[in-house]
């Protein structure tokens, strides 16, 4: 193997990372520093550790430098000050990010959002704060749907009766909070009214939108609104698979995204 070039399969590197006091969990996998990094936002209950081997697969299928992080109050990352509101994902995506990409020397990133992670990045790349190359959406939100509701409600129930708050200990260092930290806002009735179709205008890098056809969090009508709504190029596929595709049908996915990247 050519000097420089990245090891498949080499364990990730943790990096340290702050945001207005609070520590911020980060991991990089090594990649080509003269290429744009590829920086992975994690969906509603997920952590650097929940992502699992999809960012290795992701490094080993484009050979760029592959980050990921725990927002407040997941995995090892420190909680946040204050209780989540209806504007949470405008805070993350336009203040918590910025300032982490600076840290984390990913300026000008192509960004890979799952779910809640997806809308992040849809909200930061029509922003304008930092130039972003590329958008991976899998399972993004862009307005609150019946089905979601549903869904999180169901959660909630499967929380309370089940063994879940004990699996998510294992990448969460208070479950609870965590899970209160989704749950309580995606329910919360002042969030029913939540849309972020007016940034998708104001999207001009190309976007890739990857959904399950048998998503239990969303419809095909959130990646037909974001291709209906954003100025850029614009690719969907649709998988097999229900609202985890990276994790459900990995193969298919990081095939999509890595042929998506390297273009």
């Amino acid at each position: 193997m050519a000097a420089g070039e990245p090891t498949p399969g080499a364990a990730p590197i943790p990096r340290a990372a702050a945001v207005d006091g609070l520590r911020i969990e980060a991991i990089e996998h090594p990649g080509d520093a003269g290429r744009r990094a590829l920086v992975l936002l994690h969906e509603g209950l997920g952590s650097v550790g929940l992502w699992r081997a999809f960012p290795d697969a992701l490094h080993d299928a484009t050979g760029r430098r592959v980050l990921a992080f725990s927002r407040f109050g997941h995995g090892r990352s420190d909680p946040p000050r204050a209780p989540r509101t209806p504007a949470f994902f405008h805070e993350e995506a336009l203040e918590v990010l910025p300032a982490l990409l600076g840290e984390l020397d990913a300026r000008d990133p192509i960004l890979v959002g799952h779910s809640d992670g997806g809308s992040i990045a849809l909200i930061h790349a029509g922003a304008g704060i930092r130039s972003v190359r590329g958008v991976v959406t899998m399972a993004a939100h862009v307005f609150v749907e019946d089905l979601s509701v549903a869904s999180i409600e169901q959660a909630r129930d499967t929380f309370a009766t089940t063994d879940l708050r004990e699996r998510m200990a294992r990448y969460h260092r208070d479950p609870d909070a965590t899970f209160r930290l989704w749950n309580d806002i995606w329910l919360a009735p002042e969030f029913r009214d939540w849309n972020i179709e007016d940034v998708l205008p104001r999207i001009d890098a190309p976007v890739l939108a990857i959904q399950g056809e048998h998503d239990q969090y969303g419809t095909l009508a959130q990646i037909d609104a974001i291709e209906s709504g954003v100025a850029g190029e614009f690719e969907r596929v649709v998988l097999d698979a229900r609202h985890a595709p990276h994790l459900e049908a990995r193969a298919a996915t990081v095939r999509a995204a890595a042929e998506f990247i390297l273009r």
